[in-house]
């Protein structure tokens, strides 16, 4: 078979599916395998389990993924990307309040709540979603799944709070710094505006900050 074949058709398994549609999902599953596998162990039964239960979602920027007032009962893992988490003021502004970027796992920590917060995709962005009640099937089916997901969420808590810590009491120059030096992907990615709001300065303040430190 000429290469150019392979680009130039669609091979079809007798299925019907497309040969190439299944490997491309392989990959993206076994991105989120390898990630899982740093905090436990899996057999391949197991693993074959928990990518039979997981769904692919693609969001264009600017997409609310979750709006405040809906429920958000999913647990969800980014493949490539990056959301954030905001919300309005009394004042009617719209704050920032944190970003995910890729290989995170999360979810809701107050389940069956109606949201108080948005989730927007600040880039195009690809992402691997579980419903409850696929995530409680694997908590019941696969030994020490509890433990492996508890440290996942363990670490994401605990890096947030890292990420966060700065935001408190340092001066709008030493809080930029810490930005860049703990989310080193994002700086070139988000708008100026979404990174002043999670900095809690103006946009202005910011850009004589970047201007300054160059």
């Amino acid at each position: 078979m000429d290469c150019n074949d392979w680009s130039d058709k669609q091979h079809f398994l007798p299925n019907g599916k497309s040969l190439r549609i299944m490997i491309a999902n392989f990959a993206t599953m076994k991105e989120l395998i390898e990630y899982i596998l740093q905090f436990g162990n899996l057999n391949k039964q197991q693993i074959d389990l928990i990518t039979s239960k997981a769904t692919e979602k693609e969001l264009h920027e600017d997409d609310y993924f979750v709006e405040a007032g809906k429920l958000f009962n999913q647990v969800v893992f980014i493949l490539d990307g990056i959301l954030r988490i905001c919300y309005y003021n009394n004042k009617g502004e719209e704050i920032t309040k944190y970003f995910i970027d890729e290989n995170h796992l999360f979810a809701n920590p107050y389940k069956g709540e109606p949201m108080t917060e948005y989730i927007q995709a600040v880039t195009d962005c690809k992402l691997i979603i579980f419903s409850q009640q696929d995530w409680d099937e694997l908590s019941n089916t696969i030994v020490g799944w509890n433990d492996i997901t508890n440290k996942i969420f363990q670490k994401g808590l605990v890096e947030k709070m890292d990420r966060r810590s700065s935001l408190v009491s340092e001066d709008a120059t030493t809080r930029y710094l810490t930005f860049l030096e703990k989310f080193p992907t994002l700086a070139n990615r988000v708008p100026l505006s979404y990174v002043a709001s999670y900095l809690g300065i103006t946009q202005q303040s910011l850009s004589r900050i970047r201007k300054n430190i160059r």
